[in-house]
């Protein structure tokens, strides 16, 4: 029996991805993307599957409670996966209210929406970013760890794991939620560090990393992400959660400069002349040290395991940008242009004027 998976902001980074698995892995499975097509999702992420008779894409916004209804009603999806979110840290310091309304209000929507059309399975993706701040020598957290966000970015995704745990409590909804660490690979928006040290280099333009650039952070290949996921949306236990990290930790600027190298040996750009263009700005307010979290019950229960190293992943990415820069600048429009020039250029203290 053929199985109607909803997806939402599938036409994002991460949520491109997980489609692509789907169709690939389980060609039974017919699949509804809901995305409202914001800055960050881009029709072209998934314009392979555009004319796939198992795939049908709707323009529109989790938050609006009659659209999702209609969505439901027409399409009856077995199965939901919530991909849809703002998720920039550094946007959610500008402007807090979108994400409130997305990563809160939408998910309140799509939950009751879940409830009163008997959906079988609900997965929430969420973010490691949640446990907030793991202090130096301090053991990662695991899926029981306490909530403690610093940004309204990670604020939002907790309250929805929050709401989302309300629900399976009150409504015996059956709810999984997966936290991922930071995810990098092909079609992402060069907002995010990986991309958008990629995109400068390639242009001889300043590389900036905020503050000391030692902030530590755990960094997996996106393809590993929505394998994980998948297995957990297959096999997880309802009601749980999952961490899908893959316990390394990287200081950004180990990063940055891992990547002036990699670049070095894919192009005619030296490798000093990279790590030359590498500059510190000033730090992002609130500005988590460190994210640490443990894959345990992932490993465990579902055999999961990260496939990619870093190395790899890293190089794998730097060659689907060498061979997409046109995809690269077709993003990176005016609206991108003016967030870099706040973020960037402008510095934190002006940022809000």
């Amino acid at each position: 029996m053929s199985t109607t998976i909803l997806v939402t902001g599938g036409y994002g980074f991460i949520g491109s991805h997980f489609i692509r698995l789907l169709m690939r892995q389980q060609a039974s499975t017919h699949v509804v993307n809901l995305d409202k097509l914001t800055y960050a999702g881009n029709a072209e992420n998934l314009a392979d599957v555009a004319g796939d008779a198992s795939y049908v894409a709707i323009t529109g916004d989790i938050a609006d409670a009659a659209l999702v209804d209609r969505v439901f009603t027409e399409h009856r999806p077995d199965v939901v996966v919530n991909f849809a979110a703002e998720s920039h840290v550094d946007r959610s310091i500008l402007n807090p209210g979108p994400f409130l309304q997305t990563n809160v209000q939408g998910v309140q929507v799509l939950l009751d929406a879940v409830r009163h059309h008997g959906v079988r399975r609900y997965l929430q993706i969420s973010t490691d970013e949640v446990y907030g701040d793991i202090p130096p020598e301090t053991h990662p957290a695991d899926e029981n760890a306490p909530l403690r966000p610093s940004s309204p970015y990670s604020a939002s995704k907790a309250a929805a794991d929050l709401l989302c745990l309300a629900y399976v409590r009150t409504y015996r909804l059956p709810i999984l939620i997966v936290r991922s660490s930071n995810n990098y690979g092909s079609h992402q928006f060069p907002e995010k560090l990986i991309p958008l040290i990629i995109r400068n280099a390639l242009a001889g333009q300043v590389l900036p990393i905020y503050g000391d650039g030692r902030q530590l952070r755990d960094w997996i290949f996106v393809q590993d992400n929505v394998g994980g996921i998948l297995q957990v949306l297959d096999r997880g236990r309802e009601g749980m959660i999952y961490n899908i990290t893959t316990e390394i930790e990287t200081a950004n600027l180990d990063i940055v400069q891992l990547l002036c190298d990699l670049l070095a040996a894919a192009t005619d750009k030296s490798a000093s002349s990279l790590r030359a263009l590498i500059r510190t700005v000033p730090d992002r307010p609130g500005h988590d040290r460190r994210y640490a979290a443990l894959a345990n019950r992932s490993r465990e229960e579902l055999g999961w395991q990260p496939a990619v190293s870093l190395r790899e992943g890293l190089q794998r990415t730097i060659s689907w940008y060498l061979s997409n820069e046109g995809w690269l600048e077709r993003v990176a429009t005016g609206e991108y242009r003016r967030y870099y020039d706040t973020v960037y250029n402008r510095a934190w203290n002006q940022s809000t004027e």
